[in-house]
């Protein structure tokens, strides 16, 4: 059975992890602007790291943090340790917790099965746009499947909400260990890579928006799909360069996490 300490150390992993992927999305990203290369989301990210001579070692440690930041989220959605007020707002929270376990299950199982080699090669760019429709055409099959899809455009807004928070009001950095003051281009970095976030969820929760109000679930989409509605606006070279750096941003934010945020995974029944 995995320990307490063993899954603290897997959940800093994760935040490592995910650093990589965020800037490897943001690459992407600046370079389909600059340069005209293919947009990626993030599952598309890990699989850019499959072709390497060290892939498989590297996707196997992608996939170790990752599970173990699944493991953080859920845990602190099902035990609460950071006291989490049960009203409406704290609630709000505790099921963002279980949307981002859940995505983060997801993402360490395509760097499993990547580093394993059981997908057959690289994968797709952007296969989370097609794993939206997927799964919209799924909830419109269903009985009120519009309203469901709704459901799902109103969580990622409020997604979108959260993230602009952060952004707004820089408070994540009082995550991070207090022995040492964090220099201000820190924080800084962090606000812009939550702002960008912000805008891609916002995008992104459009998406869905328009696949239950058309009864389309051609309509909905991922980051990839989100990151290509906002190259074809005017301008949107820049815009898409700026967000990629971003996103690159947020990644290495999530670095300096994996070193210094304050950590501690108390998984249920191990007192």
């Amino acid at each position: 059975m995995i320990s307490d300490a063993n899954a603290t150390w897997l959940a800093k992993l994760g935040f490592a992890a995910r650093g990589v992927v965020y800037i490897l999305v943001g690459w992407f990203a600046v370079d389909a602007a600059l340069h005209g290369g293919e947009i990626a989301d993030n599952q598309g990210a890990i699989g850019s790291m499959a072709g390497g001579p060290l892939g498989p070692v590297l996707l196997a440690i992608v996939a170790a943090g990752l599970l173990g930041y699944a493991i953080w989220r859920l845990t602190e959605a099902a035990a609460n340790p950071e006291q989490i007020t049960r009203d409406a707002k704290g609630s709000l929270k505790r099921i963002g917790h279980i949307v981002s376990g859940i995505a983060h299950l997801i993402l360490a199982w395509t760097a499993t099965r990547l580093a394993l080699d059981l997908g057959k090669g690289k994968i797709a760019v952007s296969p989370g746009d097609e794993s939206a429709r997927d799964w919209t055409a799924l909830l419109l099959d269903q009985p009120a499947g519009r309203v469901l899809v709704g459901a799902v455009a109103v969580g990622v807004l409020v997604a979108a909400f959260q993230q602009a928070q952060k952004a707004w009001r820089g408070d994540f950095i009082h995550d991070l260990r207090g022995d040492a003051p964090a220099p201000g281009y820190v924080c800084t970095m962090g606000r812009i890579g939550y702002g960008a976030r912000a805008l891609v969820f916002l995008i992104v929760a459009g998406l869905f928006g328009l696949a239950a109000w058309t009864a389309h679930a051609s309509d909905a989409g991922g980051v990839a799909e989100a990151l290509e509605r906002l190259q074809s606006q005017p301008g949107g070279k820049w815009l898409l360069a700026l967000t990629g750096i971003g996103l690159a941003l947020f990644g290495a934010y999530s670095l300096v996490e994996a070193r210094f945020r304050r950590l501690h995974v108390d998984l249920p029944g191990t007192d």
